[in-house]
């Protein structure tokens, strides 16, 4: 064996060991991510028993008490759901119930005129008061047991009516007939009651707010002249 073919095997040798040597490095440790300080971070472990749930969920829930409250804290570990209760709801909601104790259309138009426009209104109370004084149900022989008829509408600061009222619901079981006798009725008692005497305070607390109100004819009437 001369010299040349000694330096070609030593030169693959060399090169095979070299190529291997890589594979027999064993590969760098995982380390697990160190948990930051910062409650709001995802590295953070909540603590046991704490266990994120809705927002939603019952007060008797076994999770702990600490989704419940109304507020998060910077100390708090883990995901913090903080409790809000519903928005109040700013429609006014108004029903009249006419009955043979109390039969609003015994009264004089005269009497109904004057109750809403004699002082000036100041509360929700007493603008519900002027609302039921200025209701007039149509005469028992045009009236129907049980009807039902349900407007809404908005007032401005003035006490002015910001558009015609709107229909929103009339008893399904009533003719049409029925139903336009009850219109008339609704119609001539906002014509009778506004523009309401609202106070300065009154007028901007109620400006804009959508004022629900139903009429529930519970008076006995004796005609049949309405079947359905």
């Amino acid at each position: 064996m001369n010299a040349k073919q000694v330096e070609a095997i030593a030169l693959t040798t060399l090169l095979l060991s070299a190529t291997a040597a890589p594979a027999q490095i064993p590969p760098p440790p995982v380390t697990a991510p160190i948990p930051q300080p910062n409650p709001s971070s995802s590295l953070v472990v909540p603590a046991p028993g704490e266990v994120p749930v809705s927002p939603g969920a019952p007060l008797g829930s076994t999770t702990g008490l600490w989704y419940y409250r109304s507020f998060c804290s910077v100390f708090d570990h883990g995901p913090c759901f903080p409790r809000y209760f519903p928005p109040i709801g700013q429609d006014l909601r108004l029903t009249i119930v006419s009955t043979d104790d109390n039969d609003p259309a015994r009264k004089v138009d005269g009497d109904a005129d004057t109750t809403a426009q004699d002082h000036t209104l100041d509360s929700i109370s007493q603008m519900y008061a002027a609302l039921r004084a200025c209701w007039v149900p149509p005469p028992k022989d045009k009236a129907r047991h049980g009807m039902q008829y349900t407007i809404r509408f908005a007032l401005k600061r003035d006490g002015e009516m910001i558009a015609p009222a709107r229909v929103t619901y009339a008893s399904h079981d009533a003719s049409s007939e029925v139903r336009d006798v009850y219109c008339d009725a609704v119609n001539a008692t906002i014509a009778r009651c506004t523009p309401l005497h609202l106070s300065k305070g009154m007028g901007g607390a109620v400006a804009g707010r959508p004022i629900a109100i139903r009429f529930v004819d519970d008076r006995t009437i004796d005609n049949a002249k309405d079947p359905q």
